[in-house]
């Protein structure tokens, strides 16, 4: 294992101070347990958002924290849910008095645990919402979770929503529109290699010097199918095929009711997408894929779109949800209609992503 580090132990740990080093003019760190936090923190009268999971995928969650995206991030141990007690002391450090939004992707260990942050919370006064983000269409069901996984829409929900946070949304509007943006929403992505958690110190799985996994989940969880070596064209198509012509995808969630103070049942169901739907098309980078290459995904993907009657109206093209070093990509596509353009647009000033300032 060749890593830049000192020691397994004390990765996370120094990854948050340098970057509270490098970026001290729009955040803060507590520490014990870890939360990164807007340096203007809290906003009174804006809802707070709050987003985590495990390390290794930077800069989501801890590089969303600003202006227009999240309020407090909870890193996790690498490719580790954060713990209960991370997302209450998030919500304490933000909470301006219009409650917090807690943006959760589906997997086991983080629903489990945000669920009882968001009850201690409430039990404290602080009205809490959790949304789930459940958009890859790879898996039904994995390792990890029971459902799809979350994965690229996550950093579009924080964006949108962050945005709708700053523009005075209350909690329930913005809860709405967290889960509207999650219901339109698509993923899919794939690996070329492994990648080494540092704590292991050798690969998660192993990939033949000439096979690829299509699929593939954020923490290196198994996919669709193992198979031989492909061009981008060809793995483009495999993807955005699958994303655009994935049919209605119905399931339940639980949701938090503050009227009954208990948590209810949900049904859900995203619609498939159809010409004539706007999208914002995100492409990224597992860690390890140069931006050159992301771009010749992303040139196929536009030509795919355009064949099916859908208009990339805005895109996202970088290594913004990563798998450590891991080399591959993901494609994320969004419905989306005027009030959500709208919020993407505004200004937004975080580590990761600035945009209108």
């Amino acid at each position: 294992m060749k890593k830049l580090i000192n020691s397994p132990d004390d990765v996370v740990r120094e990854s948050i101070e340098g970057m509270i080093l490098a970026h001290g003019d729009l955040l803060k760190a507590h520490y014990e347990p870890n939360v990164i936090y807007r340096a203007d923190a809290p906003l009174n009268g804006q809802v707070a958002l709050v987003s985590g999971g495990g390390s290794g995928h930077e800069p989501m969650h801890g590089g969303f924290v600003g202006l227009g995206m999240l309020t407090a991030a909870a890193p996790g141990e690498v490719f580790t849910s954060p713990t209960p007690d991370q997302m209450l002391e998030a919500a304490k450090l933000v909470d301006g008095g219009a409650g917090v939004l807690n943006i959760v992707k589906n997997y086991t260990g983080d629903v489990m645990n945000f669920e009882m942050a968001a009850e201690l919370a409430n039990s404290e006064g602080i009205a809490v919402r959790n949304i789930l983000i459940d958009d890859d269409v790879a898996v039904k069901d994995s390792l990890y979770t029971a459902g799809r996984r979350g994965v690229g829409t996550t950093v579009l929900a924080e964006r949108i929503c962050g945005a709708a946070a700053e523009r005075g949304y209350d909690l329930d509007r913005i809860a709405d529109l967290c889960r509207q943006v999650n219901i339109n929403g698509r993923s899919m992505g794939m690996a070329l290699t492994s990648c080494t958690v540092p704590a292991k110190g050798s690969p998660t799985f192993e990939l033949g010097e000439r096979e690829m996994e299509i699929g593939i989940g954020i923490h290196g969880e198994p996919g669709q199918a193992r198979m031989d070596m492909k061009s981008a064209d060809e793995i483009t198509e495999m993807m955005a095929l699958e994303i655009i012509n994935d049919g209605a995808y119905s399931r339940t969630v639980r949701e938090w009711d503050s009227e009954a103070e208990d948590w209810k049942e949900v049904e859900i169901t995203d619609p498939p997408f159809a010409s004539g739907d706007r999208l914002i098309a995100f492409v990224n980078s597992m860690g390890g894929t140069p931006v050159s290459e992301l771009y010749i995904v992303y040139r196929k993907l536009a030509q795919i779109c355009d064949q099916h009657g859908l208009t990339i109206v805005r895109n996202l093209v970088g290594p913004y949800i990563t798998s450590l070093e891991m080399q591959g990509a993901s494609i994320t596509l969004l419905k989306v209609d005027d009030e959500m353009l709208a919020l993407w647009d505004s200004p937004l000033n975080t580590p990761a992503l600035r945009w209108g300032m």
